[in-house]
C-alpha cells in the first residue's frame, strides 16, 4: 500500500466525507434503500405504539410490555439508518406524507390482542425478507452499511420469534 498515495487522496473531495474514492456501491441507490428501511422502521414504531396501548384482555399487560420494548428497539433502528444515511451524504426522510407508501411494513391496526400480535409477526417477517434483500444488494460493495442491515437483521428475527411465541401461549 502507497501510504503517500493514500494520504493525498484522503484530502480530496472532503466535503464526501465518509464516502472515498473505494466506495463501491451506487450512493443514491444505497440513501433510497435506506431512506425505505427509515420508513418502514417508522411505521413499525408506530403500529408497535398503538398496539401497547390498544392492548386489552387477561394476557394483555405483558404483551402491552412486549410491544413496548419492540417499538423502542424499532425506534433505535431507525436512528441508526438515518445516521447512515447522513454518512453517506443523504438526508433521511421521515416526511409523514409519504411513509406509509414507502414503508414495506402496513400499518394495520388490528382489533384483538391476537390480530395484533399477528400483524407485528407480519411486519416483522417482511422486514426480515427486506432487510435480507437489501443486505444482499449492498453485498461487499458497501461493508458498513451491510452489516448495519445484518445487525438490524437479527433483531428483526428475533422480534418475529417473539411474536410468534406470544401467539404459541394463547
Amino acid at each position: 500500500m502507497d501510504i503517500q498515495a493514500v494520504r493525498a487522496k484522503a484530502r480530496e473531495h472532503l466535503q464526501a466525507g465518509a464516502v472515498t474514492e473505494g466506495y463501491g456501491a451506487q450512493r443514491d441507490a444505497v440513501v433510497k434503500l435506506l431512506n425505505d428501511a427509515l420508513a418502514t422502521e417508522l411505521v413499525c414504531v408506530l403500529r408497535y405504539k398503538r398496539h401497547q396501548f390498544m392492548a386489552s384482555g387477561i394476557h394483555a399487560e405483558p404483551v402491552a410490555a412486549e410491544f413496548a420494548a419492540h417499538a423502542a428497539q424499532e425506534l433505535q433502528h431507525a436512528e441508526r439508518v438515518a445516521q447512515r444515511i447522513i454518512q453517506l451524504g443523504g438526508e433521511p426522510d421521515f416526511s409523514p406524507a409519504t411513509l406509509e407508501q414507502r414503508s414495506h411494513a402496513e400499518y394495520v391496526a388490528g382489533k384483538t390482542l391476537r390480530d395484533m400480535i399477528q400483524e407485528n409477526l407480519v411486519a416483522e417477517r417482511i422486514a426480515i425478507d427486506s432487510y435480507r434483500a437489501m443486505a444482499i444488494y449492498v453485498g461487499e460493495r458497501d461493508s458498513t452499511t451491510r452489516r448495519l442491515l445484518e445487525e438490524i437483521l437479527a433483531m428483526e428475527e428475533e422480534h418475529a420469534h417473539d411474536m410468534a411465541d406470544l401467539l404459541e401461549r394463547e
